[in-house]
């Protein structure tokens, strides 16, 4: 092991125990992660002059609503997308185990499919444009993704390859050696990293005057930040690796990429024959 190994900072998953009640980080990081979105989301729709005609898409009354359609969206598709992306035979078998929450198995894939599906939904139900609205979710969906990522670290999970770089951290269920702190690279590239962009684009350019733009840089560069860390991330055991060193994150990821360019382009010809 080397000597400048960082040993994993011993924080319990479990925040607080009332009796037979446990209050995990992990549920903390999912309601401050949407509870900030929401409140975002509420600060970006009264800039009346980043939207197209100057007119926000959605009232702060209807972002209200929509909160409780994307939480759904989002526990569902994120619990769902685990069990039949990554640990179906397991879930078959122990179908109760679906609703254990609190032990952790979200997958993003899933939970974005399940928040897509509620915004078509809602803007269909309140005839709100759809493209505005995935513009809207995009941007806060960073912050989220943060919260999301240290909870994993909390939780000592999807941690990476062992590294020798001084960064390296001594997971407590990882082994003796030191290992890439994926969460934490997930956490400033697909949090951080991607906030800040698409916040300098809808702000800098007028980026959300050309409804699509920023929801499909969203998916492009969130899939090309998860392949990106996949390289060093440890694969779930019972799946491991694909053909040519792939993983099902990257195989997940591709799609994102198509349909965020198909979103880019329809967005710029829209503009162009108007």
């Amino acid at each position: 092991m080397t000597l400048l190994a960082i040993p994993f900072p011993m924080i319990d998953p479990v925040l607080l125990s009332l009796g037979p009640i446990q209050i995990h980080w992990y549920a903390i990081a999912y309601i401050v992660g949407i509870l900030l979105a929401w409140f975002y989301t509420k600060r970006l729709a009264a800039r009346q002059q980043l939207w197209p005609g100057n007119e926000s898409p959605l009232s702060a009354a209807a972002l209200d609503d929509f909160v409780f359609w994307a939480t759904i969206g989002i526990i569902l598709g994120g619990r769902l997308g685990y069990v039949l992306f990554y640990n179906l035979d397991a879930y078959l078998q122990h179908p109760m185990q679906i609703l254990a929450l609190w032990t952790g198995g979200m997958s993003f894939h899933g939970g974005f499919l399940g928040v897509t599906l509620a915004m078509i939904l809602f803007a269909r139900a309140k005839s709100i444009s759809l493209l505005s609205m995935f513009d809207l979710v995009a941007m806060a969906a960073p912050i989220g993704l943060f919260f999301g990522r240290i909870a994993n670290f909390i939780n000592s999970e999807l941690w990476g390859l062992p590294t020798s770089l001084p960064w390296g951290v001594v997971f407590p269920n990882g082994g003796p050696e030191p290992r890439h702190p994926s969460q934490l690279y997930e956490a400033a590239l697909e949090g951080l990293l991607l906030f800040i962009i698409l916040r300098v684009l809808s702000h800098w350019t007028g980026a959300l005057k050309k409804p699509g733009t920023v929801a499909g840089l969203f998916a492009i560069l969130y899939a090309i930040f998860r392949s990106l860390v996949e390289l060093v991330r440890v694969p779930d055991s019972q799946l491991g690796y694909f053909s040519l060193g792939t993983t099902m994150g990257m195989w997940l990821s591709a799609p994102m990429i198509l349909a965020g360019l198909a979103m880019i382009i329809h967005a710029q010809l829209k503009r162009s024959d108007g």
